[in-house]
């Protein structure tokens, strides 16, 4: 096992902790991706009940699933900080994952809507640990040379496993009850085994962590590190801090690519086409970021991170733009995956940037900027294009490609090149 386990880091290139990291957000991925699917079909069923407090269920299930990430957003910089103080990553990612795991369990004996709440909220809080830790450790097993590499590498698992669950989630749910053994006994609803699915999911994820990953002596070693978040330069060469501006940058960057999740029926009308073709659309900006991330991060430590954030919000613009022209299905398809293949020159090489730029021991509260950003940005996409929608089905698009031709623009002008390339290879030192 341990050889197999050996050949597989050296496939990958990346310090085994990274790559072992990688695998347990992947299988926490599918447990979580899991339950966007699983719980609006739990909320409208008769096994939830309770006080809606004068809301209907659609509003009940839009509730649900956006309070964990508003929540997880939020509590961001402040589990960033706190893993900086501590120096502690490995605690920080347990803790999440352990809260992820019994939340996810906890969905079998909730009963209620109010119960649901609470059960969300307090996974978002739980992931809210485990997202700065994870990119901070990522970050500081990283060097100069590599570290656009291990951010695409990381992405790309994690990104896996939020796209395989809502594959297989449906099925699991429409094929209960199951009968535990299969010859008869205890019964399990479709429901009930998604949950357990999940919980398993969050668990083998925190198994991975526990036994192949460790601190490394950076974070322990500088946790009394000066942690602040200036909006402007401190060194006078710019008007905003770098780190602040990839926030931004980020915030569009995700504001944009949400615009197409919650208007479905407008776009199934306008290109008439079945829900099986949205879906499809749908995950080919997924497909694109699995593709395209790792190579893209590595290619950012041998030739600079700035050009591939330039043109990435610069190829966002009419990749955005184009989704409220497309005139077919398969154009509407191609576009998304172009889309993706943007969002993969920003996602890894800005995460390296500021990886960069942050000093020792404060990974976690510098690059949640980022996750933070990311965050609040998918929230608010969904809200951009529901409330522009009836204006033109063109209109949400052009905002988000306003959005992204200002990201280009402080792209341009706020963020500078932290590796010094020469002849195609970063002559600065490590880390």
């Amino acid at each position: 096992m341990r050889g197999i386990l050996r050949r597989a880091f050296a496939l990958f290139a990346v310090d085994r902790r990274v790559l072992a990291l990688a695998f347990a957000r992947m299988a926490d991925g599918v447990g979580n991706s899991f339950l966007i699917v699983v719980i609006p079909l739990y909320v409208v069923s008769d096994v939830v009940g309770g006080q809606t407090f004068g809301l209907a269920e659609s509003m009940i299930i839009g509730i649900i699933l956006s309070l964990a990430g508003l929540l997880n957003s939020s509590v961001q910089p402040l589990t960033g900080r706190l893993s900086d103080r501590a120096g502690k990553r490995k605690l920080f990612i347990l803790f999440g994952l352990g809260g992820l795991a019994a939340t996810n369990l906890a969905y079998v004996f909730a009963g209620s809507y109010l119960s649901l709440v609470v059960i969300r909220g307090l996974q978002g809080v739980s992931i809210a640990f485990i997202v700065p830790a994870s990119i901070a450790l990522v970050n500081e097993l990283a060097t100069t040379g590599d570290r656009g590499g291990n951010m695409g590498v990381y992405n790309t698992f994690r990104l896996i496993g939020f796209g395989a669950g809502p594959v297989a989630a449906g099925a699991v749910v429409n094929a209960g009850p199951y009968s535990l053994p299969p010859t008869g006994g205890v019964t399990v609803s479709g429901f009930d085994a998604a949950f357990y699915f999940a919980t398993v999911m969050a668990a083998l994820g925190l198994l991975l962590v526990t036994i192949l990953v460790s601190d490394p002596d950076v974070a322990r070693a500088n946790a009394g590190a000066d942690l602040s978040i200036p909006i402007r330069d401190r060194t006078g060469s710019k008007l905003l801090d770098p780190i602040f501006t990839l926030g931004v940058v980020t915030l569009f960057l995700a504001a944009a690519i949400a615009l197409f999740a919650t208007i479905q029926p407008q776009v199934n009308a306008k290109l008439e086409q079945g829900a099986t073709w949205f879906g499809l659309q749908f995950s080919a900006f997924i497909l694109a970021q699995v593709l395209f991330q790792t190579p893209v991060g590595r290619a950012s430590d041998r030739y600079g991170r700035r050009p591939f954030i330039l043109v990435g919000m610069l190829l966002l613009i009419p990749t955005t733009l184009g989704q409220g022209f497309a005139p077919t299905p398969e154009t509407m398809f191609l576009v998304r995956f172009l889309q993706g293949a943007a969002g993969a020159m920003v996602f890894a090489p800005a995460l390296a940037l500021a990886g960069d730029l942050a000093g020792k021991g404060e990974s976690g509260t510098k690059l949640s900027v980022l996750t933070m950003a990311f965050g609040f940005g998918i929230a608010a996409g969904p809200l951009i294009s529901g409330a522009l929608i009836g204006y033109g089905f063109v209109v949400p698009f052009a905002f988000g490609a306003g959005l992204a031709v200002f990201g280009s623009i402080l792209v341009y002008t706020q963020v500078e090149e932290t590796l010094e390339v020469a002849g195609g290879t970063p002559t600065t030192g490590d880390d």
